[in-house]
């Protein structure tokens, strides 16, 4: 059973091959969390080798350093463009309020998503405003985490609230979430939905900014709960027209609750040239796809519900619709930790180390 945090003087050293796997920013980010909580020297190197631009970006430099911020931590060597870097954790994760600016467009939620464990093992709730890009490709939908990962994650006892203050789209950015954590009462619970159930009814947010004359919010909602009822599924669709956002944008996500308490989401944010025709078909046609695949989490909650599930006490088991690749880097990533995970047959099954809260 693992304690929290011990003294730096007694830290061992991971080392961590960022080109592994995905080669991904999400290795960076998860890593520093799990270094943080598991009191863990961290020695990270070939950051982000696979993206087109490798090292680490405004938005994986923000994570780690909020990470540090949070538990009294020091880096050395992290800094924009850099590849290698070292992480020490300090001896205790602060709740409390915080602040933190990405400085760019650069994904807002997936700053959230990073400091997210540590939040659900600190000495007392925390409270953070991230400011940054809320809507777009290639990040967590704040609507996904407030309405799909936030449900999931409380059934393993972290109670987690996100609120939108602000929305944020490239290039400008500057969208403001709210991230509200209660802190465990001693354990995360592992998590068991290895069937899915019947599933009738889907719920869902179509959200645009400074785009009510052109009815985007109505097109992407309409399509979307057109595609679901030829499928059999009733969908109820909430239309939000935004004004706050400092240039246009939308986003659309949905999601359905299974029998077994499955719940299931998919989400697509507007960008050039995206029709909201399109947007409302493609994320109808991604849910139907993880329901005709018998999956009891969709891809995002897939990869999203590692960290937790390695950090649980107990077996946690769950269904996918495919082995993407942050799923695949994940799993790896937690064994490296002292998880053990298995893969099989879209079937996920994590067995945690116990991290205990104090």
């Amino acid at each position: 059973m693992l304690l929290a945090t011990p003294t730096s003087l007694t830290l061992t050293t991971v080392e961590i091959d960022g080109g592994k796997q995905s080669g991904s920013g999400t290795i960076v980010r998860y890593a520093v969390a799990l270094a943080a909580l598991m009191g863990k020297r961290l020695h990270l190197f070939n950051a982000r080798a696979a993206r087109e631009k490798p090292g680490l970006r405004p938005q994986h430099l923000a994570s780690v350093l909020a990470c540090a911020e949070m538990c009294g931590g020091k880096t050395e060597g992290a800094s924009i463009g850099s590849s290698e870097f070292t992480f020490v954790p300090g001896a205790t994760i602060k709740g409390g309020d915080y602040k933190w600016e990405i400085g760019t467009a650069g994904s807002a939620t997936m700053l959230a998503l990073s400091i997210l464990p540590l939040a659900c093992f600190a000495d007392r709730p925390v409270t953070a405003h991230i400011t940054g890009g809320i809507f777009q490709d290639f990040a967590p939908s704040p609507h996904h985490m407030e309405y799909v990962l936030a449900k999931l994650l409380r059934r393993m006892g972290a109670n987690i609230a996100l609120q939108v203050l602000r929305a944020g789209y490239v290039p400008k950015g500057a969208g403001v979430i709210k991230l509200s954590v209660q802190p465990v009462a001693r354990f995360i619970e592992p998590i068991q939905i290895a069937e899915q159930g019947s599933v009738s009814n889907v719920s869902g947010i179509a959200f645009s900014s400074h785009l009510r004359e052109r009815q985007v919010s109505e097109r992407m909602a309409q399509s979307c709960e057109k595609r679901l009822a030829g499928a059999g599924l009733s969908a109820n669709i909430e239309r939000v027209y935004d004004t706050c956002a400092l240039n246009p944008g939308a986003a659309l996500a949905v999601w359905a609750e299974g029998s077994t308490g499955c719940i299931i989401g998919a989400d697509r944010p507007g960008a050039f040239r995206r029709s909201s025709e399109a947007i409302g078909n493609f994320v109808a046609e991604t849910l139907l796809s993880n329901l005709a695949a018998g999956a009891t989490v969709d891809a995002h909650a897939a990869d999203q519900l590692v960290l937790f599930a390695a950090l649980a006490s107990g077996i946690s088991r769950y269904r996918v619709p495919s082995d993407t690749e942050h799923l695949k880097s994940n799993l790896w990533l937690a064994e490296q930790f002292g998880a053990k995970a298995r893969y099989d047959r879209k079937m996920v099954l994590i067995e945690g180390v116990g991290y205990c809260r104090r």
